[in-house]
């Protein structure tokens, strides 16, 4: 495998941190990352910082990419009413692909209907709406279930990305080309 392909959803009112810190961190691996959003070229965060766009979720497909990245925020709230997000979103977790989720991301997953029988974490406020999807929930900072890695909220992104890139080093033998120890 030549690089590891990575894609992130954003909307208005994602979680600043939730969106740049896993971008920069999995560039900074080595990763190819490109951001994805439901239409407009760039969206606002919850603190009005900017996020450019590579183009709309239909300008991509799910087997091109390795990595799927679900921030939070309020931007998953909109997400999930797109078909197409949750249609790419399904597709990925069909073709086993490395499914990210942190904070409110796991409405995301719950509307592409793909957390029944995983073990996940999200920001407890949505455990309910987890656990009523069928998601096993765990009361952890960050929890993997095969494909699946799920994080609560900004404090565990550190370990949340350690996680993802220990994972891709597992499945696909690509090491990050900085240490995942940072």
């Amino acid at each position: 495998m030549d690089k590891i392909h990575v894609i992130i959803l954003v909307e208005n009112n994602y979680e600043d941190l939730e969106v740049w810190y896993p971008k920069l961190r999995l560039i900074e691996a080595g990763y190819e990352v490109k951001v994805a959003g439901t239409g407009e070229k760039t969206y606002a965060s919850k603190h009005g910082y900017p996020c450019a766009t590579d183009g709309k979720i239909e300008d991509f497909r799910a087997g091109d990419f390795d990595i799927v990245v679900v921030p939070g925020g309020w931007a998953p709230d909109r997400l999930r009413r797109f078909p197409a997000v949750l249609g790419f979103v399904r597709e990925a977790a069909q073709k086993n692909k490395i499914i990210a989720s942190i904070c409110h991301a796991g409405w995301v997953l719950i509307s592409a209907d793909v957390v029944r029988g995983r073990k996940m974490t999200s920001v407890p406020a949505i455990k309910d709406d987890m656990k009523n999807a069928g998601a096993i929930w765990l009361d952890q900072p960050v929890v993997v279930d095969d494909n699946f890695v799920s994080a609560q909220v900004p404090k565990d992104l550190p370990e949340f990305c350690r996680h993802i890139i220990k994972l891709v080093e597992l499945r696909y033998g690509v090491e990050a080309e900085v240490s995942s120890k940072a």
